[in-house]
């Protein structure tokens, strides 16, 4: 790999991504042939330098997949994947105003990169086989969901539109309500049972890690956080399939509902875990931290223990 892509930093595609969705926020005005093609190169742009610093940052951590390496490196390729869905759309229908509703989604993922860990997590010790199974299904399950979230915003955009008469604004072209209730009701059902399959595999992954044996613990905020998120999912997964009389509107309300659920969750928790949250998830060092900290009841002796000691100080 050319060593000029060492120099590629986070702020290279993260700028990139930024005068993409500004230049998409100009088809709301005026239709430009040349805006979408400008924006589209400089989309093309943050894609090959994003995959450039996932390489780069791959081979410096003991050639580990960037799924592995850190979470910093995870959320990057949930957004990579996401600006992947963006690009291949756009070509596919260079109409079609999708960068306007994932883009923003993309700019969310790598900008909370810069606050979570770049540690990697001892976990993988355990399985790397394992852990890459884990990894891989949960990254493409979010990013089923973050497709559905965001099929469910332009669902609701485009209905609100042709309620009021406005679907034909100039520069922003939808899909049809039918496709897109359509696409988000697949988006869901595919998505839940990969994110299933992601759990399953980190709680195998967890109980058969040896070095994580004495630290992993399930109430890890991290892991309570998923659950609770794949508990909503669930319920939203069960529900369409068992509803028969379901409107595309009530199913894009509760997908939207439940994905915006999950993306405050998954970032929230990630940022929190890297900015000192106790979390097994924070990487190397935080759960090196973790595993040095006093129990409760030495701290509470050792506290009791200093009292008689300045009494007996002062009163001398």
């Amino acid at each position: 790999m050319p060593s000029y892509f060492d120099k590629v930093s986070v702020f290279c595609f993260l700028a990139s991504y930024c005068v993409a969705f500004g230049l998409e926020m100009v088809r709301l005005k005026r239709r430009m042939a040349i805006g979408r093609w400008v924006g589209f190169g400089f989309g093309v742009a943050g894609f090959l330098a994003q995959t450039a610093y996932l390489l780069v940052r791959s081979r410096g951590t003991e050639n580990l997949n960037p799924l592995l390496s850190s979470t910093h490196d995870w959320m990057l390729v949930l957004a990579w994947i996401v600006v992947l869905m963006s690009l291949f759309l756009t070509l596919v229908d260079r109409e079609l105003a999708v960068g306007l509703f994932l883009l923003p989604v993309v700019l969310l993922f790598v900008g909370s990169s810069y606050f979570v860990s770049k540690e990697t997590n001892p976990l993988i010790e355990g399985s790397r086989g394992l852990a890459m199974l884990h990894a891989t299904m949960l990254v493409i399950g979010i990013a089923g969901v973050v497709a559905s979230f965001v099929m469910s915003v332009m669902y609701l955009v485009q209905h609100r539109r042709l309620k009021q008469h406005h679907a034909q604004q100039p520069g922003v072209l939808l899909p049809s309500l039918a496709r897109l209730a359509r696409w988000n009701w697949w988006g869901v059902v595919i998505s839940v049972p990969l994110l299933t399959l992601g759990l399953g595999s980190g709680v195998a992954l967890g109980l058969k890690s040896k070095k994580a044996a004495a630290t992993l613990s399930f109430v890890d905020p991290i892991v309570i956080g998923y659950g609770i998120v794949w508990l909503v999912m669930m319920s939203l997964f069960t529900w369409l399939l068992t509803t028969r009389r379901s409107t595309g509107k009530q199913v894009a309300a509760l997908t939207l509902w439940a994905g915006g659920f999950l993306l405050v969750m998954l970032i929230g928790l990630q940022v929190l875990t890297g900015e000192g949250l106790s979390s097994f998830h924070g990487g190397a060092k935080a759960a090196q931290i973790r595993s040095h900290k006093l129990p409760a009841c030495e701290l509470k002796a050792t506290s009791w223990k200093l009292v008689p000691t300045v009494k007996q100080e002062a009163s001398s």
